[in-house]
């Protein structure tokens, strides 16, 4: 299952390294993906923040720039 949701959108290259950092921390299928082009709503919450991470756990959120440190504080 999840643990963490990463708000993206195709061709975002910051979105691709919030990626890879995450990957650092959890496996990849502990990561769900989620385009926010799919969600009007996610579009216009997120749009101008992409890419956002977020605890599937809690409602805590990381909005980019985050740090490998700030995944971690996530995750507890």
């Amino acid at each position: 299952m999840a643990k963490l949701t990463l708000f993206y959108t195709d061709g975002c290259h910051l979105c691709e390294q919030a990626y890879e950092l995450v990957l650092r921390c959890v496996a990849s299928d502990a990561v769900q993906h989620q385009d926010i082009v799919e969600d009007p709503q996610l579009m216009a919450e997120y749009q101008t923040s992409i890419p956002v991470l977020k605890s599937t756990d809690s409602a805590r959120t990381l909005f980019w720039p985050f740090t490998e440190q700030d995944i971690k504080e996530l995750l507890k």
